[in-house]
Order: structure tokens, then C-alpha cells, then sequence
């Protein structure tokens, strides 16, 4: 069980990291003090799609060092 726990967590982690270098950077830079970073600011279905699966890998991340941390402690 603890196997599957772990391996499931390694997984998540790496398509996590690779998800994280997936986005689109969000920095201002210079056109924040005038106003126009807000102007080409809407976001894409796909950057949508992107951070819905973000969230859900973390939160298998989550869960999966919980179980593992409350196994060890036990």
C-alpha cells in the first residue's frame, strides 16, 4: 500500500514540475506601473485546461505526503 502511495507521489511530482514549466509567465515587468499589463491579460482555454490539472496534481501531491507522514509517524 505505502508503495503505491509513494509512486503515486513520485509521478505526481515529476508532471508537476513539468506542468510548472509549462505556464506562461506571469510578470508585469515595466508594464505594470502604467497600466498596460492589463491589456492583452485575458487568459486562454488552454492556460485554463493548464492550471485545472495544476490543481489537481497538487492536490494528489498533498493527500499523498499526508498519508505517507501519518504512515511513518504511526
Amino acid at each position: 500500500m505505502l508503495t503505491t502511495v509513494w509512486i503515486i507521489q513520485i509521478i505526481s511530482a515529476v508532471l508537476l514540475i513539468l506542468l510548472v514549466l509549462l505556464h506562461s509567465p506571469k510578470g508585469d515587468g515595466l508594464g505594470a506601473i502604467g497600466g498596460a499589463a492589463n491589456l492583452f491579460s485575458s487568459q486562454k482555454s488552454a492556460e485554463k485546461g493548464l492550471n485545472r490539472v495544476t490543481y489537481i496534481l497538487s492536490a494528489i501531491f498533498l493527500v499523498c505526503s499526508f498519508i505517507t507522514g501519518f504512515h511513518l509517524f504511526k
